[in-house]
């Protein structure tokens, strides 16, 4: 009887451990698109079977204000973030807001795509370049053909009072020499509309609104694949890049899930989800999506997150009064 009595116990035991181990739990805000965060996380489960994931999706800005307002309410929900660009994760981290983890999967990443002491970790890499309607009469080959003559009243760009990746791309731009504010002077001059998101710019190239804009990757390389009658660019001069990182809150109540969850997304198998959504991996030696140039043929430009912060607001204010007439 004895023995039964302990063989019963056992087998409660270990179904309560097992009970346990499966109901692990993950809170992830992202201000990926709808399909890509769904991929995402059936990607990320189908790995990791014992971790249930609940995810809310909207833009950055929506996602970090509601973010803001359950952590100055004390009830802070989310356990990680992957949004769109590093400069709002490199505020959070210097505000104390990030879970620093130093992942093993980052020995397989530039140095430049992560944070040094582990706050966030960049996941993909989604470039601004040049799209063009296969109509128009220029092709462009690099930025300053957007100013020349030919482009007046063709080109469109997203505004960065609405993208993030806007801002970066402004904030790369004017950073190189020979550009600087002038060069977004100069497209100002030369009849140059900036307004709304980058959906905007890729309907109204291709529809033939526009001839020329400012867009990321994925999305004029995706509607070519579909048949839009538009080509990409990466200019010669190279392209500002968001690489929509990936941190741990650290407020999170389910640390090791979340762990898991950045490990995921920096792995192989993490990154083949990116490839397949049509990104550039940010992994070395993934290959890139059908319709990509090679690697190495790609100059990314590059940006200093906690500069880009401390400088935000103003730019944002040089940009608003080179447009504001326009």
């Amino acid at each position: 009887m004895n023995k039964l009595l302990c063989a019963l116990t056992a087998l409660v035991a270990s179904s309560l451990v097992a009970v346990s181990a499966q109901a692990e739990n993950l809170v992830l805000y992202t201000s990926q698109p709808n399909e890509d965060a769904q991929a995402t996380v059936d990607a990320f489960k189908a790995a990791n079977p014992g971790v249930d994931v609940e995810w809310v999706r909207d833009g950055t800005t929506k996602i970090m204000a509601k973010l803001m307002a359950e952590t100055e309410a004390g009830n802070a929900v989310a356990d990680v973030l992957l949004i769109a660009d590093t400069v709002t994760l490199q505020r959070m981290k210097e505000a104390g807001q990030l879970l620093e983890y130093k992942s093993p999967e980052a020995a397989n990443f530039d140095a430049a795509l992560y944070d040094a002491d582990g706050a966030y970790y960049s996941t993909k890499m989604i470039t601004t370049g040049i799209i063009y309607n296969t109509s128009a009469a220029m092709k462009p080959a690099g930025w300053k053909d957007l100013i020349k003559p030919e482009a007046k009243g063709l080109v469109t760009m997203p505004s960065p009072l609405t993208s993030g990746a806007a801002l970066i791309h402004a904030q790369t731009l004017t950073g190189i020499e020979g550009f600087g504010w002038d060069y977004y002077k100069a497209l100002a001059e030369n009849g140059a509309t900036a307004a709304g998101g980058n959906g905007g710019v890729l309907k109204a190239v291709a529809t033939g609104e526009k001839a020329h804009g400012m867009v990321v990757d994925f999305m004029a390389i995706r509607e070519k694949a579909k048949g839009a009658p538009v080509e990409f660019v990466f200019p010669a001069e190279g392209v500002s890049a968001v690489t929509e990182p990936v941190a741990i809150l650290k407020t999170a109540k389910n640390v090791e899930a979340a762990k898991k969850f950045v490990d995921f997304l920096l792995s192989d198998e993490g990154q083949q989800v990116s490839v397949k959504l049509g990104y550039i991996p940010a992994r070395k030696g993934v290959a890139l999506p059908a319709g990509f140039p090679a690697r190495d043929s790609i100059k990314v430009l590059p940006i200093d997150a906690a500069t880009a912060v401390k400088n935000s607001d103003e730019d944002l204010k040089i940009f608003s009064g080179i447009f504001s007439t326009n």
